[in-house]
């Protein structure tokens, strides 16, 4: 068996993503974020290292890190495996959980969140043990202690200004990650960090009339259909006019896979919409590009990606704050809605907003504060 370990680093070129080889100095050390491109040095800081070599005629590949010197430790280490095994000597080590790099297992990791995962939750991932790795300075995964997941909690407040809700979220990460390699049991229930849940905001039936009277036709079927269905943006984005039934009033949440787009969680549903909103999609499809299948195309048959910017033009117009309108509060909006209507139930309401679990539908059960609601208020006290 060959017993030559080579060390890449995986970048992103013009021609795609590329294991290109490392660049050595004089004295052999790897020089960091440098690689042979084409035969040329270039630099590449982004990226994570590999080291590959052969084994019973193929090539293995491992991911180490995104740090050049505890990569190639990592070389030198599993090329002093191969020598071993090569002269029969029992190596012991390669069992050893407890000499995992923290760098090398943050990278494995990450690569098999993006396999399975959307871009936008791997950023997530990426960017919390991005901030672990800031945090804790431990070389080895079996190395990290309490200590360092408390002082990773004061880190996020405190060096990198997070809100109590994401310091939470990337403690949850890090905690994952820890969990996949077998790490457990560091912390109590105590040690994790704390958020207040803050209530869904709505936009009430005010700021609504006001939102759609300022409204021209496309944005106020736009912003209809995103308030009418409580889809999430990207749901929106890739609607096809094929998930929408004008006979039985409903509109899908569906798998695209000649986009490569899924659902969240990989659960499609079908949501009822009303005949309001039937109509205008009726009328929309009249003047649609026949040639495309999604609802809301740009040039090319693409997703409408700006529909944000949109909406705060459309506030601005209307004499509303611009920083309290987003399109998720439609969402919000959606299901209170329903909720308030005693004739839908909450698994209902579960089943169309796409939720996992009861309990986040449940936050959308808020009291009513309109109009009908002041008024009664003020008789009270009359």
């Amino acid at each position: 068996m060959n017993s030559t370990v080579h060390l890449t680093k995986k970048i992103q070129t013009a021609e795609g993503l590329r294991w290109c080889p490392v660049v050595k100095s004089v004295k052999g050390h790897v020089r960091p974020d440098l690689v042979l491109v084409n035969g040329f040095e270039a630099r590449h800081p982004e990226g994570t290292y590999y080291i590959e070599w052969r084994q019973n005629g193929r090539r293995i590949r491992k991911a180490v890190g995104k740090d050049a010197t505890e990569a190639n430790n990592q070389r030198l280490v599993k090329e002093a495996e191969l020598n071993a095994v090569n002269a029969g000597v029992p190596i012991l080590a390669q069992t050893d959980a407890s000499r995992v790099q923290l760098a090398a297992a943050i990278a494995e990791f990450l690569e098999e969140i993006k396999s399975h995962k959307k871009p936008k939750t791997f950023s997530a991932y990426e960017l919390a043990l991005r901030y672990f790795q800031e945090s804790c300075h431990k070389t080895y995964v079996r190395d990290v202690e309490r200590k360092d997941l408390l002082k990773f909690s004061a880190f996020l407040r405190e060096e990198k200004d997070q809100a109590p809700r994401s310091v939470y979220n990337k403690f949850e990460t890090v905690m994952s990650f820890l969990k996949a390699q077998g790490v457990r049991d560091l912390i109590s229930k105590n040690d994790w960090p704390t958020f207040v849940e803050e209530e869904p905001e709505i936009y009430e039936k005010e700021d609504l009339d006001k939102l759609f009277a300022a409204c021209d036709e496309q944005e106020r079927v736009w912003f209809e259909f995103f308030w009418m269905t409580g889809m999430r943006e990207q749901e929106a984005m890739y609607t096809y006019w094929s998930d929408i039934n004008f006979n039985h009033a409903t509109v899908k949440v569906s798998h695209k896979s000649d986009r490569g787009w899924t659902p969240k969680a990989y659960r499609e549903r079908e949501i009822p919409i009303p005949e309001k909103l039937v109509a205008s999609l009726k009328a929309w499809k009249a003047k649609a590009d026949k040639t495309c299948n999604l609802v809301f195309p740009t040039a090319g048959c693409r997703p409408k990606l700006d529909f944000l910017d949109c909406l705060k033009a459309v506030a601005k117009r209307a004499g509303l704050n611009p920083d309290n309108c987003w399109l998720h509060k439609f969402r919000s909006t959606f299901a209170t809605t329903h909720l308030r209507n005693r004739d839908v139930d909450l698994r209902t309401v579960q089943h169309w907003m796409g939720h996992k679990d009861i309990e986040s539908t449940m936050r959308y059960l808020k009291p009513n504060r309109g109009q009908e609601v002041r008024a009664k208020v003020n008789n009270s006290f009359a």
